[in-house]
């Protein structure tokens, strides 16, 4: 199982949401790029990076902070944030990135998804952010009455190299994620699941590895000190082994 930890772009600065509310902001350092290094340095192979402006904008608005985290940290780089036309998606990758994650368009325009998942093969996953089992878009600010389980299936169809699975209300929540909902993804495709939101003890890590779970996102619990990531890395290569 991989870790990733999460580094979320808000105004140059790293920050954290709570249940995606750009209004309930925590800036915990000033410079994006030093705590990926900080990730870096603990031992992550992957770090998640997600551009919250281009999120909302509708396009890649921190393509610059994005390729020099890639750059500095040399960690492979899963990417997203506004990604909704085949040249945003062209230009993370140019930034540094190794997968580049759709999420608004998996809903509103899944040929764009399956034309990414066919220009760039293993390089695509799908983000799929819920409230209560329903597929939310546009940064989280519109919930739709799509489930995640159906487009999860879809996404795989079409070629997606990942699946991430985010439950809005336990992001930043620190009450432990939605490994049930993951699972039920997991059970109908035929890709890797990685679930995000919430995770924020080592406990909640060891339980998504039993559970099957091909990674988990971790952000406000690193940067809190909740969850040490050098001992969350050892004791998943232990429950592995």
């Amino acid at each position: 199982m991989e870790i990733y930890p999460a580094v979320d772009i808000k105004d140059g600065k790293c920050v954290n949401l709570l249940r995606g509310d750009f209004n309930e902001s925590t800036v915990f350092d000033e410079s994006p790029v030093d705590a990926a290094l900080r990730w870096a340095a603990a031992g992550a192979g992957w770090i998640h990076v997600v551009d919250l402006d281009g999120a909302r904008a509708g396009h890649p608005l921190n393509l610059t902070i994005l390729a020099e985290i890639a750059s500095a940290t040399g960690c492979q780089i899963q990417a997203g944030g506004g990604l909704r036309r085949i040249d945003d998606v062209r230009s993370v990758f140019a930034a540094g990135a190794a997968r580049a994650v759709l999420g608004t368009a998996a809903i509103e325009d899944f040929s764009f998804v399956e034309a990414a998942a066919s220009r760039f093969p293993n390089g695509i996953a799908v983000g799929l952010d819920t409230r209560e089992g329903r597929v939310a878009t546009r940064a989280w600010t519109a919930t739709t009455d799509v489930a995640a389980v159906e487009v999860a299936e879809k996404a795989a169809a079409a070629g997606v190299s990942a699946i991430i699975h985010t439950d809005i209300e336990r992001d930043g929540m620190m009450g432990g994620p939605g490994i049930q909902e993951a699972v039920d993804i997991a059970a109908v495709v035929d890709v890797p699941v990685i679930v995000s939101g919430g995770v924020s003890t080592i406990d909640d890590v060891c339980d998504a590895a039993r559970a099957g779970i091909d990674g988990v996102i971790i952000g406000r619990a690193l940067y809190t000190g909740d969850i040490d990531l050098r001992e969350a890395l050892k004791t998943v290569r232990e429950i592995l082994l």
